[in-house]
């Protein structure tokens, strides 16, 4: 039996075999017996058991001994926890090994050593607890890892050393908060031979997003060198996500790829004291990408690949969190450790919380930013530390509520972070370790912020905000702020479709989550801003202009692409796709740029391009610049992009739209361009929208919509130009307003004769988000579908609803 072996090959556990070998050597051992088939490699190795531990213990007598210390501990005091926490320690490694287990380890490592094809071949040993996967506690990383070992001696002492990892100081409180019993949790130990990644890449990879809990996505985080790094949080990764529903369907559908800061990497170490090292990475590896597409498309069919098997194995939805590594001597991709995620999984998908600020933040508050995670906003006093080792407990006074501010955070600062009621780190990435305990604890922290610990001083209070998108932001002063909780079954049915504005792709996977029919406008401009940030024509033809540090900063924007035109395609295609993945297959409505000239003009480069205009409200924007000679190729990469999301991605629920379209021959002259760009109406299901926020577009309705698939209202632009006022002006502000009877007797006409000529109409602009009685007068008049702000959502169906119902009572 199993449970009475002392080591076992990986290939004999499976996962009903936790009790025998722990949560992360089942998991191997299940996915080589059953996914090896299906082309996922996991490295060879063997397996010390639970009943290999259990007679470790017995044969040293230390069960009574370390009961008596453990019970003794006071894990609230940091103190007592590093005295405690050491004295069994220090029991555990002087013990020693019965000589049974001694005989049959030799043997094992010998035929390991001999299956690759050499005398001591290089190992992992990692710690398996056989409590790191239960659905309500996530063990993992507990204990410890130890790299490059070689040799019986060094493998004897790593065990060892895994033993006692059993009861680090931050397991051991970890156990106590959880109510487990420290003896009713056995270890066991993974000999896994090494993956050479110290000459290539590796990382990790989750079968969701990580923030929002989005299921339709892999996330892959990694960095050169051996994948400590990256899991400690010690270097900011790469990151890229890829879309599973397309990429099911075959397509290359990677929605996004950042470039992290990649300045260090460990790689083996030279001699017996310094197995493995850290270095720093050369300016090469800096400015490239980690993984080749190839092998993020690799790794995401394998990710998915395991937690459909996983969800099967358990019968309900079980997404994943992976380890995985590339071999630089085979070039091989390999997955090292796969463990159920145990955050997102657990969370209640019936109510969604939302935290806003009372009053919009002053941007001159802001004292740094980082990546955040979560969703959350909190506030409390810095605490800078820069280690913690335990050696000058008595200097350390953190207490609860305060923020804790580091360079990186391990598994030994634990009992700091339960206490904390923020953490900000100067490295790491959105799945290093303090990303990962801060969404277990349920607070927010902001990791890469490349200098917290000098901008910030002890003392400093200061506002915490994860609520603003991918960007975490740490404000000076305490702000108010609110926490809303939404119960989604008890809001409101409406007949009228309701679709949101979703400006960022940063908040798109958290949006995906409230009630919708889609996406009714999302504006280009916000990625180009945000994401690209160089004018297009300047990324183009910077080399013309003779300016060398504009040259030198697009260089650097650049890197990680093949040149300017590449970069600002597949940026834009992945802040699109992003979007549109979060609502697919739901129909996401993308309108092409509508910079003004002034606008165009502080984007980087934009100085050589963009004319002084003195109204550029109505100048040259939209349309008209589209099928310019002077801003024609730009456009052109705009399609192109378009083109990417829809045929490479495979996101055919995108549809775009033409603003500011002034003539039917300027919508004409648009379509001639974007054909020559490979974007044709009809083509694949592609359809067009126009932004109807002129009166030429109201007035010549029945021309339009013979060329068009569908009118979205543009309310701000159409009750400016209808009033004759600039909306932008303090001075006129009073007058401006979409409920005015001149605008809403526009929209009128504009309804009637889309409706007579069988096009869609729906409104996109601020007016049903900010007013709910002019929501309620576009339901009157039969509005195809009403678009509004995601903060607006909730009070927009309460208000639509009650309108339905007077519609309806009307006709009876």
């Amino acid at each position: 039996m199993k449970n009475e072996k002392l080591i076992l090959k990986l290939e004999e556990a499976g996962i009903a075999d936790i009790e025998v070998v722990g949560g992360k050597n089942a998991s191997l051992g299940e996915m080589i017996q059953h996914l090896s088939q299906l082309g996922v490699r996991i490295p060879s190795g063997f397996i010390i058991t639970v009943k290999s531990y259990q007679e470790f213990v017995a044969f040293n007598n230390l069960e009574s001994e370390i009961a008596r210390i453990t019970a003794a501990i006071d894990t609230d005091s940091i103190q007592d926890l590093r005295r405690g926490g050491s004295e069994v320690r220090k029991l555990i490694l002087n013990g020693a090994f019965p000589e049974k287990l001694v005989e049959e380890l030799k043997v094992a490592y010998q035929e390991l050593s001999n299956h690759y094809q050499t005398s001591e071949v290089d190992v992992a040993v990692r710690s398996s607890a056989t409590a790191e996967d239960l659905p309500d506690a996530s063990f993992a990383g507990q204990q410890e890892t130890f790299l490059n070992i070689r040799g019986i001696d060094e493998l004897l002492i790593s065990i060892r050393k895994c033993f006692a990892s059993l009861f680090t100081d931050r397991a051991i409180s970890y156990r106590k908060s959880f109510g487990y019993d420290h003896f009713k949790i056995g270890l066991s130990v993974c000999i896994q031979k090494m993956v050479r990644s110290d000459l290539a890449a590796s990382g990790v990879a989750f079968s969701l997003d990580t923030e929002s809990g989005f299921k339709d996505v892999v996330v892959i985080n990694g960095s050169f060198g051996l994948g400590e790094l990256v899991v400690q949080g010690a270097v900011s990764p790469d990151e890229f996500l890829v879309f599973k529903p397309t990429l099911k369907q075959g397509y290359p559908s990677i929605i996004e790829k950042k470039m992290g800061v990649k300045d260090k990497k460990m790689i083996y170490g030279s001699s017996t004291e310094e197995r493995v090292k850290i270095i720093d990475t050369t300016a090469k590896e800096q400015s490239k990408f980690c993984l080749s597409e190839l092998q993020v498309l690799a790794l995401a069919k394998w990710v998915t690949i395991i937690e459909n098997h996983y969800s099967k194995i358990k019968g309900y939805w079980c997404p994943m969190d992976v380890e995985w590594a590339v071999d630089g001597l085979s070039g091989e991709l390999f997955i090292v450790q796969a463990r159920p995620e145990t955050i997102h999984s657990r969370k209640n998908q019936e109510t969604i919380k939302t935290y806003s600020f009372s009053e919009a933040p002053n941007p001159d508050d802001i004292i740094l930013k980082g990546v955040a995670v979560g969703d959350k906003i909190a506030a409390g006093l810095v605490k800078i530390i820069h280690s913690f080792d335990g050696s000058k407990m008595e200097e350390i006074s953190f207490k609860k509520g305060d923020v804790l501010v580091t360079d990186i955070t391990d598994p030994d600062w634990e009992p700091l972070m339960k206490i904390a009621s923020a953490i900000i780190t100067n490295k790491g990435g959105r799945t290093c370790h303090a990303a990962i305990v801060a969404r277990e604890l349920g607070i927010p922290a902001i990791v890469a912020c490349q200098n917290a610990t000098t901008l910030l001083k002890n003392g400093d209070l200061v506002t915490i905000s994860c609520a603003e998108g991918d960007v975490g932001y740490v404000y000076d002063g305490c702000l108010d702020f609110t926490e809303n909780e939404i119960n989604l079954i008890d809001l409101p049915q409406t007949q009228t479709p309701i679709l949101l504005n979703v400006a960022s792709p940063e908040k798109a996977f958290h949006f995906s989550h409230f009630p919708h029919k889609g996406v009714g406008l999302a504006r280009e401009e916000f990625i180009i801003n945000n994401y690209i940030k160089a004018h297009p024509l300047a990324l183009l033809h910077h080399h013309r202009l003779r300016d060398h540090e504009l040259t030198k900063q697009i260089k650097k924007l650049t890197q990680g692409f093949e040149d300017g035109e590449d970069y600002f395609i597949k940026k834009l295609a992945y802040g699109v796709a992003k979007i549109a993945s979060a609502f697919y297959p739901s129909r996401t409505i993308v309108r092409f740029s509508d910079f003004k000239s002034n606008e165009y003009f502080n984007l980087l480069g934009g100085n050589h391009f963009e004319p002084k205009e003195e109204n550029p409200m109505i100048g040259w924007r939209g349309a008209s610049r589209y099928y310019s000679k002077e801003y024609k190729d730009a456009f052109g990469l705009e399609c192109k992009a378009i083109k990417m999301v829809r045929e490479e991605i495979g996101l055919t629920n995108v549809t775009v739209m033409i603003p500011f379209c002034r003539t039917v021959t300027e919508l004409l002259q648009v379509y001639k361009v974007m054909e020559e760009y490979g974007l044709k109406r009809g083509k694949n299901g592609l359809e067009v929208y126009l932004m109807a926020e002129l009166p030429s577009n109201v007035l010549l309705a029945d021309a339009f919509a013979d060329h068009i698939d569908g009118f979205s209202i543009g309310s701000n632009d159409l009750t400016q130009l209808v009033l004759g006022l600039d909306r932008d002006s303090a001075l006129v502000a009073h007058i401006y307003d979409e409920r005015n009877e001149a605008v809403k007797t526009m929209i009128k006409m504009l309804i009637a004769s889309a409706k007579k000529k069988g096009v869609k109409v729906g409104i996109c602009g601020q007016g049903p988000s900010d007013f709910p009685d002019f929501a309620e007068f576009l339901v009157e008049e039969g509005i195809d579908s009403i678009s509004v702000t995601p903060d607006s959502l909730f009070k927009t169906l309460n208000a639509i609803a009650n309108v339905e119902q007077k519609l309806a009572l009307a006709l009876v």
